[in-house]
Formats: C-alpha cells, sequence, structure tokens
C-alpha cells in the first residue's frame, strides 16, 4: 500500500472528524460523555490490532515481537506526553479565546519539522523548509477572520502566560509525534505487535481518566462502566470509529512514511473540513479561506516536488 493512499485517507477520515462530531450533538449539547470516546476509540485499535497480528502470526516465518521490558517500557510515554499536552490544552484556553488557540496550534506545523531534524536526524532541503514554513502560514490565513472583528483584535491581546503555554502545547504535540515514530522505526517488530504495546497503554490511561472523572464528581452519576453507552447513537460511533481508524492511519504513516506526511494530512483535512462546512452548516467563505487553500497547495507541491527539481532550485540559489 503506497503511502500517498493512506495519507489521502487519513485526509478525508480527519477532515470529517469535526463535522461528524458536530452531527453528534442534540440541540448544541453532548447528551452523552465525550471523555469515553477516546476510550472506545483506543479499544478498537487494540483490538483490530490484535485480529491483524493474529492473522499474520498464522503465517510463515511468524512476524518478530520484542518482547523484553526495556522495549516494551517506552510505548507508555507518548500516552504520557498526550495526557500532559491536554492538560496544557485546557491552561492555555484560560488565557486565550478558541479562535487565538486554533491559530497558535498551527505552530506545530513548525515544531515537528524542527524535532524531526533534531531528534530523528532527518535532513530537510531549502525548498522543504520553505514548504513546512508556507504549511503554517497557509492554515493560519485559512483561520484567521477579517480584521476590524472582535476574534482578530484578541489574536495580540492576550496575556503571556497564554502565548507560552500555546507554544509549549505545539511542542508537545509535536514530540508524540516524533517520539511515536521514533518506537515504530527502532525495530523492525510488527507493525501490529506495536500498536497492541501502544493502545494497551492508550486504553489503561484513557480508563483512569474515566475513573479519575468519577472521583470528581464523587460518583454521582455511578461509575463509568455503568453508563459508557448513554446517549450514544449512530452518529457516536461513528465517530468512535473516524476516531479509531484515524489513528490505526497515524501508526502506519509513523512506520512506513513520517511525521511530515501526516503533518500535511491533517492539514489539508483542516481545509477540507473547511470547505466541507461551506455546504453542510451555512459557513460563509471568506478572502483568506481561499488563499489560505492556495498557500497550502504551494507548500504541497514544494515539500513533495521531485529531486530534480529541488537540485534545480538548489543549483539557481
Amino acid at each position: 500500500m503506497q503511502w500517498y493512499f493512506v495519507a489521502s485517507l487519513l485526509t478525508v477520515l480527519t477532515s470529517s472528524q469535526g463535522i461528524l462530531t458536530t452531527l453528534s450533538q442534540s440541540n448544541g449539547e453532548y447528551k452523552y460523555d465525550y471523555a469515553t470516546v477516546p476510550f472506545l476509540a483506543e479499544v478498537f485499535k487494540l483490538a483490530v490490532s490484535s485480529l491483524l497480528l493474529w492473522r499474520e502470526c498464522k503465517k510463515s516465518p511468524l512476524p518478530k515481537m520484542t518482547t523484553e521490558w526495556k522495549t516494551v517500557s517506552l510505548f507508555p510515554i507518548p500516552s504520557v506526553i498526550y495526557l500532559i499536552h491536554n492538560n496544557v490544552q485546557f491552561a492555555t484556553l484560560t488565557y486565550v479565546d478558541t479562535s487565538t488557540y486554533q491559530i497558535m496550534g498551527n505552530l506545530k506545523i513548525v515544531t515537528t519539522g524542527i524535532l524531526f531534524r533534531l531528534f530523528l536526524g532527518r535532513r530537510l532541503s531549502n525548498l522543504q523548509w520553505m514548504a513546512i514554513v508556507l504549511l503554517a502560514v497557509g492554515t493560519t490565513t485559512s483561520q484567521v477572520r477579517g480584521c476590524g472583528e472582535a476574534s482578530c483584535d484578541s489574536l495580540f491581546s492576550a496575556p503571556i502566560q497564554g502565548y507560552m503555554l500555546g507554544v509549549l502545547s505545539a511542542c508537545l504535540s509535536a514530540l508524540a509525534g516524533i517520539y511515536t515514530e521514533f518506537l515504530m522505526k527502532k525495530n523492525n517488530d510488527s507493525l501490529y505487535w506495536q500498536n497492541i504495546q501502544l493502545y494497551t497503554f492508550g486504553t489503561l490511561f484513557n480508563m483512569a481518566r474515566l475513573l479519575a472523572d468519577d472521583f470528581r464528581g464523587g460518583f454521582e452519576n455511578g461509575p463509568w462502566w455503568q453508563r459508557i453507552f448513554n446517549g450514544y447513537t449512530i452518529t457516536t460511533w461513528m465517530v468512535v470509529l473516524n476516531l479509531g481508524s484515524t489513528g490505526l492511519l497515524v501508526s502506519w504513516l509513523m512506520k512506513h512514511a513520517d511525521n511530515i506526511v501526516k503533518v500535511y494530512s491533517t492539514s489539508m483535512a483542516m481545509l477540507l473540513t473547511m470547505i466541507l462546512s461551506l455546504f453542510l452548516f451555512n459557513f460563509k467563505p471568506t478572502l483568506q479561506l481561499f488563499l489560505g487553500i492556495i498557500i497550502c497547495m504551494m507548500s504541497l507541491h514544494m515539500y513533495f516536488a521531485p529531486p530534480k527539481y529541488a537540485l534545480r532550485y538548489a543549483i539557481n540559489s
């Protein structure tokens, strides 16, 4: 399976996440406990990976599976990073509004490129660095509303703590992705075996979060396992399956491609979501959206340009 097919599928699934989540609401609010969605998505990913590993083990030769604790103990780290990242996200939103937070979130595009170079030792050409910066500019441009509006003015009026936490959030998001890629490519273990380790810890961490929510609420609504499916509809299950399938595709890209491909997929998904929102939710198109799409398409062409074009640019520059 070619990486660009997986990346395209990831773009489609990621773009539909926000739409499905919105459609799962009833009268503008969730009738289900949203914290159960990532838990069930982790369970889904774990079940699918276990099934695929079982099928792989029936073939010859047997897939490689490292069981040393020294290696297995590395897999909880991404879950810990994401746990810290989620708390930083909530802290950031206490200082900045949602629009500012979304725009600052585009910093993870650049931080991913930097950590990609520092920790994985992957060299990028000058043209590719320019493409990454252009991608960040394009996604930011598409999200900025017309100047003169309150949301535009608020971008530069947040306290310094908000900007610092925003940068930290971008760094943590990039670090989690880079570390996951490191784990996936660390050895020649079966992808499904690596997924089982990754999603086992992910399931445990999400279960711990549900239990912590129960303790904070004094078990007012009963333990989480008794109400886990309360309020679920077909759309809610589609959200779970979408989130789980997206995670499986990301792990494939981490094994066979890299973080930059994932960044482009998710960034293009954001633009696709905006375009679909024009038809589904009467979202009004803006000049910034069209300019952002054009810039992102230019960035996509520049980064994945054939080597002969990159060489020609290097010679001319």
